[in-house]
């Protein structure tokens, strides 16, 4: 959510930044709030103003009654009681008011950062870097989940009866490297110097509508029928919602925090054939990490979350590039967002396993996330967030990049610890 004060003095940069995201419905939207904002204002005005003369007024009482002016100090108290009446009036109003405006300034998308490329959809994201030499080995790759299944790895048939499609159970081997790939991602990132952290995961739809748009909030998250609770889809919305209505000391930013989650969402509408399998599902683990720092530093965060990844990735030997996600890709809470894809040799392309994401202080503002700077003054931090790593997508990185011959998986060193010492599995 942007703040109404830019909106007000900048309607126009405002309505340009919504054609850039190919939302031109929404421009309306930016004439309504400032009418509405208005309205909202001068009733606040018109109730302060009266409550400014009733405690006149008290007073001209309190001094008439000691005067014995009975008479003059009761026609007053009829005038306040009157004034009472219209002022309840006038707060009904702002506060419906202002909750209208609370309501459209939510629909209304962040200020993209400058260097986001314009563009309609995720077809016009542009590639930045290739880290890793992509290779395509001499012998067929099958679909991940048959790899799977020739390694005894995983059952889909059980799981579609115990839950319906879009859910799995891992078995054995695949198992444990799903659970070492958690572990050694977990350690990579407290190397790096962030807080380990296990979260809540269900959180309140105040924390929800904190932290994404309606329109994500609706094609996503799960709802606990008959309770305000929500599944989390990612870590990130309830570790953000840690820091919901809080006035934080600016000497400690910034919190640098690697949280573990399953993660649930309802993945509407239909799927190719290379969505499916454990590629898009219901139900998922994931490692995350998210900041929150002064605005001042959070485009060298950014770059510093991103590159967390692609150095997760490049130690398991998987080539990895990474994409500036265009204007009409980014959710409307998004400032700037990059994905990391790993390379599919059975593909030939690259598929996305991760994306970071600068939200600005567009969370903190919805959440009132605040900072206590110098000499008391108080301002909204800036929030962002990075996949580390979800295993069942990253599974299918990993078994096809190393995939042997014979149907046997190697596994790079950094990661034997967290198989018993393992280097392959057969």
């Amino acid at each position: 959510m942007i703040d109404i004060k830019f909106l007000r003095e900048n309607p126009e940069a405002v309505k340009e930044n919504i054609k850039k995201k190919f939302q031109e419905h929404k421009l309306e939207l930016v004439d309504k709030v400032i009418e509405l904002d208005a309205q909202s204002r001068a009733a606040k005005q018109q109730a302060d103003e009266l409550r400014s003369n009733r405690n006149k007024v008290s007073k001209q009482i309190g001094a008439l009654m000691a005067q014995g002016k009975k008479e003059e100090g009761m026609a007053l108290k009829e005038e306040v009681t009157k004034q009472a009446e219209q002022l309840a009036e006038l707060e009904e109003k702002e506060a419906k008011l202002s909750a209208e405006v609370t309501e459209i300034m939510m629909q209304i998308p962040n200020i993209i950062d400058p260097s986001v490329p314009i563009g309609k959809d995720d077809t016009q994201n542009v590639e930045i870097e290739r880290f890793g030499e992509p290779a395509v080995p001499d012998f067929e790759i099958p679909y991940h989940t048959d790899i799977m299944e020739k390694l005894s790895g995983i059952d889909l048939d059980s799981a579609r009866k115990v839950a319906g499609n879009g859910f799995y159970y891992l078995m054995g081997d695949i198992a444990r490297l799903h659970s070492a790939v958690i572990s050694y991602a977990r350690d990579f990132m407290i190397d790096r110097g962030f807080t380990y952290c296990v979260p809540p995961f269900m959180i309140r739809s105040n924390v929800v509508t904190g932290v994404m748009s309606f329109a994500e909030m609706d094609s996503m998250m799960y709802k606990i029928e008959g309770e305000d609770l929500y599944l989390i889809g990612t870590s990130e919305h309830s570790m953000i919602g840690k820091f919901i209505d809080t006035i934080n000391k600016e000497e400690n930013l910034p919190y640098t925090l690697t949280s573990y989650s399953p993660c649930f969402r309802k993945e509407k509408g239909a799927h190719g054939i290379e969505e499916r399998g454990v590629y898009r599902i219901h139900q998922f683990e994931k490692q995350e990490m998210i900041v929150v720092c002064k605005p001042e530093e959070s485009k060298m965060w950014f770059d510093r979350l991103w590159q967390n990844t692609v150095d997760l990735f490049r130690s398991l030997d998987i080539p990895v590039r990474t994409l500036e996600c265009c204007s009409g890709d980014l959710a409307d809470l998004k400032v700037r967002s990059l994905d990391v894809e790993a390379w599919s040799p059975r593909q030939k392309k690259y598929f996305e396993v991760g994306s970071c994401s600068n939200l600005g202080d567009a969370q903190a503002r919805r959440l009132k996330i605040r900072v206590l700077g110098e000499g008391g003054k108080k301002y909204f931090a800036h929030t962002l967030n990075n996949t580390v790593v979800a295993p069942p997508r990253m599974l299918i990185a990993f078994l096809e990049n190393n995939l042997n011959a014979d149907g046997s998986v190697r596994i790079p060193e950094a990661l034997r610890p967290y198989m018993g010492g393992k280097d392959i599995i057969k």
